[in-house]
This record gives structure tokens, sequence and C-alpha cells, in this order.
């Protein structure tokens, strides 16, 4: 079993973990990153970036998460990839991070950026189109389906938010829910705000049963969840899940508190209920969940960390 001590272990390696790596490795901070057997978060599944600053022209996700890795080793920053199954605090003060290959790492501090997987459908077309028309993050790709149809599948707030943001840019956006009116989960303010937008088509009562097209999306085939009816929307080029998200919390649910959805609950800035333990990105933000303020939050959450490890030496 290997062990290994650092000032500091980043646990997360999309853009909030990698941002709080360039900072603490600037500070000449022993600096480790636990960034799991998925390096670089939900952006590896995202082509163009066109809302991150400094790219004129947009970068694509997988691209932008390796510069912002090649950065971080720059500055003499370790990786690890391979997924962290357990955070505790030893009597000292310190920290032990275990994976789940059974390494241990021990540290002064941790900071959590494990961000929130969206929720899927668990189709096989809906995997296979990721990224070319399916998406789980309207702010983010809405853009880039300017003048045509897109389908939002939900029918909470969130739906109705993404749909309603959308029309900004699609010219039809259709909302696919498996239930009836009455019965959706959304308020009746943010429903009443998709119904009175002339550009929003609600389709009640059904579900997705395939994510038409090869190469991009193609359509929709839904079933109805009443009949069993078939039907296709032919002119649906963009798909936006907004069935929810899940914060990837489970190994530290013992250790920090949790929201009653599961998402890290922060203090006075990025800080959690566990001195020593900083918190950044969308594993604490289920609101704006952008790839610039997981950043910002990561810069946060090392000076954060900075300023605590120099109070254990005075």
């Amino acid at each position: 079993m290997e062990s290994n001590t650092y000032d500091i272990i980043i646990i997360g390696g999309g853009p909030a973990g990698l941002t709080a790596a360039i900072y603490t490795s600037r500070a000449f901070l022993k600096t480790l990153v636990v960034e799991g057997d998925a390096p670089g978060g939900q952006l590896v599944l995202t082509t163009d970036i066109d809302n991150f600053p400094g790219f004129s022209q947009g970068i694509n996700g997988p691209e932008l998460m390796i510069e912002m890795r090649k950065q971080a080793e720059r500055f003499d920053t370790s990786f690890v990839s391979i997924n962290a199954e357990q955070v505790s605090k030893k009597d000292d003060g310190s920290f032990e991070v275990r994976t789940t290959a059974g390494d241990l790492y021990l540290a002064k501090a941790v900071i959590i950026s494990t961000g929130a997987s969206a929720k899927w459908l668990g189709l096989e077309s809906e995997q296979k189109l990721r990224g070319k028309g399916v998406s789980a993050c309207a702010t983010c790709d809405g853009f880039f389906f300017q003048n045509k149809a897109v389908a939002v599948i939900g029918g909470g707030d969130s739906a109705m938010e993404e749909a309603t943001f959308l029309t900004k840019f699609a010219s039809k956006v259709y909302i696919i829910a498996r239930k009836d009116k009455g019965e959706l989960k959304a308020s009746k303010i943010m429903l009443k705000r998709a119904e009175d937008n002339p550009k929003i088509e609600f389709v009640y009562n059904f579900e997705v049963k395939n994510v038409l097209g090869t190469d991009k999306v193609a359509g929709l085939e839904l079933r109805s969840t009443v009949t069993s009816e078939i039907k296709t929307l032919p002119d649906v080029e963009g798909v936006f899940l907004a069935i929810g998200h899940k914060p990837n919390t489970d190994f530290v649910k013992d250790i920090v508190e949790l929201d009653p959805i599961g998402y890290i609950k922060v203090s006075n800035n990025t800080k959690t209920n566990v001195d020593g333990i900083f918190v950044a990105g969308d594993v604490a933000d289920h609101r704006y969940r952008q790839a610039v303020t997981a950043a910002g939050m990561g810069c946060m959450a090392a000076l954060d960390a900075e300023k605590y490890l120099n109070s254990l030496n005075k």
C-alpha cells in the first residue's frame, strides 16, 4: 500500500480542481490532484466552448482541460488518475485520502472539487450523440442551436427554465414530459411562463424512445406513457436533458455536511463544516454550473486553503 504526504490534496480534475492546483502549486505548496478515472469532468464531453474567457475563437472541452492540466503540471502539481474512495481526518488534524485502488495519500488540507453528474436517460443512442446535439446544459450549448428546433426532456422547474432560455436561440422548443400537465413537478409560475412562450410546445405523456441520427441529432422517437403510441419529431436537432444532477459526494458523506439533495454545504466562502476541508465547483454549486464559475471557485478554495495552512505554522 502506497503512502505519500502532501501539503494539499485536491480531489477532482475538472476546471475547479485544476484552477485550485495552479494556485496552490504556484504558492509552493506540495499539491496532489486525485483526478479520478475520467479526468476533466463534464467538459471532456463538450465539443465547443465559446463562453470561457481568453479564447476568441472558442475551444473544445477536452482541449481546454488538457491545457489547464499542463499549466498545473508546469508548477509541479502531481496527479493520480483514480477515484477517491474515502476522506478521513486523523487525530493530529491531517487528512487521509484513500483511493479505490487502496492507496493512501496524506495532506494537511483537502479541496473537494468532484463536480456533479447530469442524470441521463440511459439510452444507447443518447450516449452515442452526447456532445453531438445531446447536452445537459442549455446555458453552455444553447448558442449552437440558433434557428433550429430543439427538445427539452423533463417536467420540473429546471426543464421550464432551460426551455425558456433556449427560446433565445432556437426556432422551436419542445418540452417532452412523461406525465400529464397536472402531474408535473414544475411550479405553477414556471409552468405558465413556458406555456405563454409562443416558441414552446409541450408534449405531455411521452418519453424518449430513441435519439435519431448517426453523427448528429436528426430527430426524436417518442413513446406514449399512456397508450404506447410511437411518434417522431423529425425536425429536432438538439436534445437537452433537464432531469436533474447528482453531486459526486458519496465518498465524503460521512465527513462533511451535505444539504438535503447531496451537495456539500459551504460556509464563509469555500469552507465546509470541517476545518481544513474546502470545496469548489459544481459539487457545491447547483445554481450556476458553469466552467468559469467552477474555475473561479477553485481559485477561492486554493486561497482559503493557503491561508488555513499558513495559520497552522504560526
